[in-house]
């Protein structure tokens, strides 16, 4: 087993977060009815997930009535503000933050709170958005001699970003995002999603939790323009076997297509592409975990962890 620094724990009195056992989240539901059909997730899992119904139940439907506190909170405050001004300024859309490695299971977590917080009352409009979409295209990426840090804090259109939250944050109507295409492994130009002022903005990504900033920018911060954040965490050693598996299964279906930037990874034999993804994992992805994704789990509100079984086996929520 490798020994990372980072993942060393110091028992203390006190914790910022409450702990909480899979059962123990479970029974603070008040609702036994899952608003999700087994063929419903389906559609939510992403490569090789195994989110259940029992999960869905346990986890993440009392999150998502949690989320639904905090998000009708908010907007009660909105309205009382108001009143207190004197004015008529809508609410703004409440940003949940979803952080985590790579092939940890972010958007499958992401698209299924999106599926539940939507069937809540008082907040049915529920967008999602991914930052792969501010990621450098491939020529300037290339130009900077920056690819291989692709997913690196360096390799975001950072400014771009920044600027989509705010203008989220501001009321804005109709605010755009490039959108990107992982078959191509590039933006796609002149493609965007368009989010007109939905009750609640799910932002997942790499790095959304990151507080450094490069000298001469601004010291705002992607994290500021969330209300609730999210982190979805796992073992090195267990997010590498997920990911070499991830690799091997496009091997056979999204590296095979046309088109497809990784397509000359379609014919390596199995003992290949385990040794050409643990190679990418190793150099690249566990880098940027240690460097820039892990040391943020602390800066969440929420920390989902998970098993080898990609099963979630706790909860720590931050006290308020």
């Amino acid at each position: 087993m490798v020994y990372r620094p980072c993942r060393k724990t110091i028992s203390v009195p006190y914790s910022p977060f409450r702990k909480f056992s899979v059962q123990q989240w479970a029974n603070l539901t008040d609702t036994t009815t899952v608003p999700l059909t087994e063929d419903e997730l389906q559609k939510l899992r992403g490569i090789n997930e195994r989110a259940s119904i029992t999960e869905v139940e346990n986890v993440y439907l009392p999150l998502s009535r949690l989320l639904s506190f905090y998000v009708e909170s908010v907007q009660s405050l909105n309205n009382k503000t108001s009143v207190f001004l004197k004015d008529n300024t809508p609410k703004v859309p409440f940003i949940i933050g979803v952080a985590g490695s790579v092939a940890v299971g972010k958007s499958t977590s992401s698209r299924i709170l999106q599926t539940l917080l939507a069937r809540w009352p008082g907040h049915p409009r529920i967008d999602l958005i991914n930052t792969d979409g501010f990621l450098l295209p491939t020529a300037e990426l290339e130009k900077r001699k920056i690819m291989h840090r692709k997913g690196f804090p360096e390799s975001y259109d950072r400014h771009s970003l920044l600027t989509f939250l705010s203008d989220i944050k501001s009321g804005r109507r109709n605010v755009v995002a490039p959108v990107y295409s992982h078959l191509q492994y590039d933006i796609i130009p002149g493609e965007f999603t368009t989010i007109d002022q939905p009750d609640v903005l799910i932002v997942e990504g790499l790095n959304v939790l990151q507080a450094n900033a490069r000298p001469g920018e601004p010291r705002i911060f992607v994290s500021d323009f969330f209300d609730f954040s999210v982190y979805v965490d796992a073992e090195e050693e267990i997010i590498k076997q997920w990911y070499v598996s991830r690799f091997l299964t496009f091997r056979n279906s999204v590296f095979k297509q046309k088109n497809a930037y990784f397509s000359h990874f379609a014919n390596l034999s199995e003992d290949e592409a385990i040794a050409t993804a643990s190679g990418i994992w190793d150099t690249i992805n566990l880098a940027n975990l240690r460097e820039n994704i892990y040391p943020t789990r602390q800066r969440a509100d929420l920390i989902l962890h998970k098993n080898s079984d990609h099963a979630i086996d706790g909860v720590e929520l931050r006290k308020l």
